[in-house]
Order: structure tokens, then C-alpha cells, then sequence
């Protein structure tokens, strides 16, 4: 939410930028967006672009984007935006149709996509800070999947971290390969005895929609295709040991893999899972306004045994819509006699706000 404009160079200077707004000075102390508090609690948040045209703000599922201000007669443009308190945000600027992330803030989240965060949003250890423009670290071993249930070919990069160990299966791998660096974060955690050595498999998916809501095929081919693979390529892994680890829609796919195949899933780390899913959702005018729970619920509330699953449940805790949903899945599972672990990250429905939660949930699921 956008706030009243500034009307004086002076309101810069209380975000502690020296000089006058597009002079040298000015933009040599420009870093990430920073935030005062603001009247009636929560914070103002100075978004910065230097250039000749407008941009727009964009942020991920958490506001509606905002228009920056030119002031003056400058090159500089600017918001000021409102945010409550605790939040971590994946944002981008829009000029044209052309994406940008923020070239003064360090924090990167792949080539278009930067990170700010609150001065109260809890740090995040492990995840290094990482710009726009880094290349991040691809495991050496990769499977060359062609899987005859799923269709298609697919790379599945593998790393055992710490050496290996239980097999974490991340699914929507490609955004933990390419725009938050897992392989770093994992390595840390397990050097620093947080997380058991693990192996994880990163999995691309091609089709989320198709693989991800509540369809026996990718668990299947998961099953007989997949870990078979993973065994045989050399690197230490244990597939008996298996951690399923998804958001959104691989959230959902990750409980109803331990609905449906509790001999291949028994632990997962889920995110933000999209339990307003039905199979008419997403053709409906508000996907959330279904029936609260969506499937899974309703599959819960069948009965189903699941004393043998570990389970840790986090949400952003600014997704007031989904909250409903996944309050009253967490409370079904648990109450089908799943052990439980439930969280809330300071977020919106965005995986810069999940990676602590990753780490932390996989080490739990595991025992550790």
C-alpha cells in the first residue's frame, strides 16, 4: 500500500540519504530499500530507480504494484510504501515491458527479482546474500529423466550435502537451482548441525498445474522412475528416507503424496500448501472462495490413518486468505495422528519468506 508522497528533499534525508535527490551523493549512498516506522505501527519503505522513464514496483503476491514518482526534474524516481511489520518480499521493477531487478540492493532473487525486508523480519542464516546477476551453484551429478508416466524429458540435479545422507525431494527445483541457492544454504545448515547430511533432488516441473494438484501420476513416476535413478547414479542417498518439500501447489502435492502413498511419503516439509484446491477452483471467478480446505480436507474428514506421518506446516503470515485453508488442514492432519509442526514466516505467499522455514522444517522431519 502506497503512501502520501514525499514534498521535500528533507524526507529523504529521514531514510538517511545525504544530498539533494539525484545528485552524486545522493545516489553513491542508495543501497537496498529502506524503512522508517510509521505512524500507527508498521513501516514506510523507500523504493529508489534512477533513470529517464516510469517505472512501475511489483511485488509478489503481497501488493498491488505501484507507480513511482519523478522528482523534479531529475532522474530520480521514487515510492514510498507502506508494510506491516515482519516482511520479507520478492519485488521487481517494471519499465515497459521490460523487467529489472533493483540495482542498488544486494539482495538478488535471479536476473529480474530483489528481496527487501523489514528492519523486524527475522534473519534468515545460511541463505547468503546474493545479487541479481550471481550465478549460483549447480550440483555436478544430473539425472537424464524421461519418464514414460510423466512424458517428457527432464533434467534432476543431485547433491549430497555433507556427503549425503536421507533423500530431501525438492519439489519446483528449478527455483531452488536458479533463483534462491539452496545447495549454499543446505551445505551451511548441515555444517553447522542443523540439518543431517541429506541428499537433495532438485525436481523441475513442467506442468504444475498438471503434476501438482492431487494426481497419482507424479507420485508414481516419483516411485518406480525417479528414486530408482537416484540410487543408481553414484551418489550417496537414501531413499528410505525420504523428505518431500513443496510450496503452493507442490505444498498440496506434498500432503497428498502422505494421503495417498504413506509408504513412499511419510515426512514433508510444506509451505504455503494451496489446500483451497478442487478441480473446479481454478476455473472459478476466486479460486480461495471454495470450500475451505478444498480436497484435502474433504479426503481428511473420510478418515484416514496417518500415525506414521511427520509433517511441518508453514504459511506467510500476511496470506489472509489462504490462513483459512491451511489452519483447518493442519488441524485435520493432526488430528488423523500425524506429529505436527506448525509455523508462520514472515511473508506473503513468497519463497523468499519460505527458506528458513525449509531448512528448519527438512531438519525437523527429519529428527534432527
Amino acid at each position: 500500500m502506497r503512501v502520501a508522497a514525499a514534498d521535500s528533499q528533507d524526507a529523504f534525508a529521514g531514510f538517511g540519504l545525504p544530498g539533494a535527490p539525484g545528485s552524486s551523493a545522493f545516489w553513491a549512498a542508495v543501497g537496498a530499500p529502506s524503512s522508517v516506522p510509521a505512524e500507527g505501527g508498521g513501516w514506510v519503505t523507500l523504493f529508489l530507480w534512477r533513470g529517464s522513464s516510469p517505472v512501475t514496483v511489483e511485488f509478489e503476491s503481497w501488493s498491488e504494484p505501484v507507480a513511482l514518482r519523478r522528482w523534479q526534474d531529475t532522474d530520480c524516481w521514487y515510492a514510498e510504501v507502506r508494510m506491516p511489520q515482519r516482511l520479507r518480499v520478492t519485488y521487481r521493477f517494471v519499465a515497459g515491458d521490460v523487467f529489472h531487478a533493483d540495482p542498488f540492493n544486494p539482495a538478488g532473487a535471479g536476473g529480474e527479482r530483489s528481496i527487501a525486508t523489514t528492519p523486524d523480519a527475522p534473519e534468515q542464516p545460511h541463505w547468503p546474500v546474493l545479487g541479481a546477476d550471481a550465478v549460483l551453484p549447480l550440483p555436478r551429478a544430473r539425472i537424464r529423466w524421461a519418464s514414460e508416466r510423466l512424458g517428457g524429458r527432464r533434467t534432476v540435479r543431485v547433491h549430497p550435502a555433507g556427503g549425503g545422507g536421507p533423500v530431501v525431494l525438492l519439489l519446483d527445483g528449478d527455483d531452488w537451482l536458479h533463483l534462491h541457492p539452496a545447495v549454499s544454504a543446505f551445505d551451511s545448515a548441515v555444517a553447522a548441525g542443523e540439518v543431517p547430511p541429506v541428499t537433495l533432488v532438485f525436481l523441475p516441473a513442467k506442468d504444475r498445474v498438471a503434476e501438482f494438484t492431487c494426481r497419482p501420476e507424479l507420485w508414481e513416476a516419483v516411485r518406480d522412475e525417479l528414486l530408482p535413478l537416484v540410487v543408481e547414479s553414484g551418489v550417496p542417498a537414501d531413499p528410505e528416507r525420504l523428505v518431500v518439500a513443496g510450496q503452493s501447489l507442490g505444498g498440496l502435492s506434498a500432503v497428498y503424496a502422505a494421503l495417498e502413498y504413506p509408504e513412499l511419503v511419510s515426512r514433508v516439509a510444506c509451505q504455503s500448501g494451496s489446500f483451497w484446491w478442487t478441480p473446479d477452483a481454478l476455473r472459478a471467478a476466486d479460486p480461495l472462495g471454495g470450500s475451505v480446505g478444498g480436497v484435502i480436507a474433504e479426503r481428511l474428514r473420510a478418515g484416514v490413518d496417518l500415525s506414521g506421518l511427520r509433517v511441518a506446516f508453514d504459511v506467510g503470515e500476511h496470506e489472509d486468505r489462504m490462513l483459512p485453508h491451511c489452519e483447518v488442514t493442519e488441524g485435520l492432519v493432526e488430528r488423523a495422528g500425524a506429529t505436527v509442526r506448525v509455523s508462520r514466516s514472515a511473508s506473503g505467499h513468497d519463497r523468499a519468506g519460505w527458506r528458513h522455514a525449509l531448512l528448519r522444517d527438512v531438519g525437523w522431519a527429519l529428527g534432527s
